[in-house]
């Protein structure tokens, strides 16, 4: 009865989360279900197990959630993304319209705009670029998900994405883990990807296909559309009702001014996670008062806040004056971080609860026995718990609260460094993360104005299958001569 109870909590929460209903009434409430066929107290359940589990995501990661989209609403409306937009625009021209889009998505998602942000800039980008140089609208959605979707939020060393976030308490990481396997793993994306999409082009030139028509679809409207905006808090780290909200100037800064807070993520980043943090006496941190923790399990957050407060006091800094309406753009920028938090949040109490039942010891004990050792069981559980749950950060922190322990101690008897953990982890959550019910592709695909049948085939090669080959890549070389 246990099990079948785990089953049919899952499925209560996968079927009616994909209809749109809130994910934070259905995962308490697929929790207590499971707790109910397990004969488990339910208030117990949901508020000593559902409710520590959550606050302690929240008190772990919330910072980077109300950063981040912080720092993407301010670079959104002082014009910087479009900036970047227009420069990589004009550079790389029609004749390279594929690599232009995807390298302005690379670039503002690895500096830290959320993904949801650079959407509203990138599309009406690439309708420019496609349409000037008779590309099939189709592929759009293909080419934007390969720029800020694949190696720039799991593989690159020191994304300030929170899927690379995630495994740092649990493994004592930090951003930059296992940086040799992440930049290996990004370039097999990012040639895999490109290969793909050259391909698709040369295929639509032999047969004539063109660009097509533009749809007319408005994005405003999609901002505010409620049975997407519970699809993609859970997928994204960004509330899109909160994009019509702030002021916006038509004017774009300089590429220098646009780019900069891009630049001060990743070295404030490098910095603190190398050479400021490891000199700090942090001894205080094994009292009670403070966590009783250590520099390992907190470095690599601190790492990414101060990285990106930096960012978002040097976007004021060089930006002031092109943000018309600042308390209205930062209102809005930590009030799009709220339901995005509390729904992975909600996403990981579930997990716990379902990870609590005495029935969860089979499903536990399965995982860690997958042959192939811990690498390729941890990129299992992260796989399926991602496809599972629509959200590559969800489905990540719910493997790593049931199970990130026992995969500590499974790497310490193969003495396999927690790097190389860390980065298999990362990656495997963002592979079948991408499935057609996620929040970010049906956005996505609604903003180009395509249908999952024209385009989810070619999201499916330059977004799954090359995070596949790019993840299976890392397990190789990882087991073979470690980490590095």
């Amino acid at each position: 009865m246990g099990f079948l109870g785990i089953v049919l909590g899952l499925s209560l929460l996968v079927w009616m989360a994909f209809r749109g209903w809130s994910v934070l009434l259905l995962a308490p409430a697929a929790a207590l279900l499971a707790a109910a066929f397990s004969g488990q107290p339910l208030l117990a359940t949901w508020t000593q197990i559902f409710m520590e589990s959550a606050a302690r995501f929240l008190a772990q990661f919330f910072p980077l959630f109300l950063l981040g989209a912080l720092f993407g609403k301010l670079m959104n409306d002082s014009g910087s993304i479009a900036a970047i937009a227009d420069f990589m625009t004009k550079r790389l021209g029609t004749a390279r319209a594929v690599i232009a889009v995807v390298l302005a998505g690379a670039l503002v998602t690895y500096g830290g705009v959320s993904l949801f942000v650079a959407f509203f800039v990138l599309v009406p980008m690439a309708q420019a670029l496609f349409r000037a140089a008779d590309i099939p609208r189709r592929l759009m959605p293909a080419t934007i998900v390969l720029g800020t979707s694949t190696f720039t939020m799991t593989a690159l060393p020191g994304t300030p994405a929170l899927q690379n976030a995630i495994p740092m308490p649990f493994f004592g990481t930090t951003p930059f883990a296992a940086p040799g396997l992440g930049i290996i793993a990004a370039a097999i994306m990012l040639g895999v990807g490109l290969w793909w999409l050259r391909r698709a082009e040369a295929a639509a030139r032999r047969t004539g296909e063109g660009y097509g028509s533009d749809a007319a679809e408005n994005p405003a409207a999609l901002a505010t559309d409620e049975k997407l905006r519970e699809r993609i808090t859970t997928a994204r780290e960004f509330d899109p009702a909160e994009m019509p909200h702030g002021g916006k100037r038509e004017a774009t800064p300089p590429i220098s001014a646009a780019a900069l807070p891009l630049a001060v993520v990743f070295a404030v980043n490098l910095l603190m996670s190398l050479v400021v943090l490891p000199r700090l006496d942090v001894s205080f941190l094994a009292d009670e008062k403070w966590g009783a923790t250590t520099l390992s399990g907190v470095a690599g957050v601190w790492s990414v806040v101060v990285a990106l407060a930096a960012a978002v006091t040097t976007l004021l800094m060089v930006n002031r004056g092109r943000l018309p309406a600042l308390r209205e753009s930062m209102d809005a920028g930590a009030n799009a971080s709220v339901l995005p938090a509390l729904s992975v949040a909600s996403l990981v109490g579930f997990g716990a609860a379902i990870a609590s039942l005495p029935a969860f010891a089979t499903v536990r004990d399965f995982v860690l026995t997958i042959e192939g050792g811990p690498l390729v069981s941890l990129a299992v559980a992260t796989n399926v718990l991602a496809a599972l749950t629509g959200s590559a950060s969800g489905g990540l922190t719910i493997a790593l609260d049931a199970l990130g322990e026992s995969y500590m101690v499974m790497a310490a008897q193969a003495g396999l460094d927690p790097g190389l953990l860390h980065r298999v982890a990362v990656v495997g959550s963002g592979t079948l993360d991408i499935l057609p019910h996620n929040g970010a592709v049906v956005t996505l695909l609604a903003l180009c104005g395509v249908s999952h049948r024209e385009s989810y085939f070619d999201i499916v090669m330059v977004g799954i299958v090359s995070s596949l080959l790019a993840l299976a890549a890392v397990i190789a070389l990882g087991t073979l001569l470690g980490s590095f």
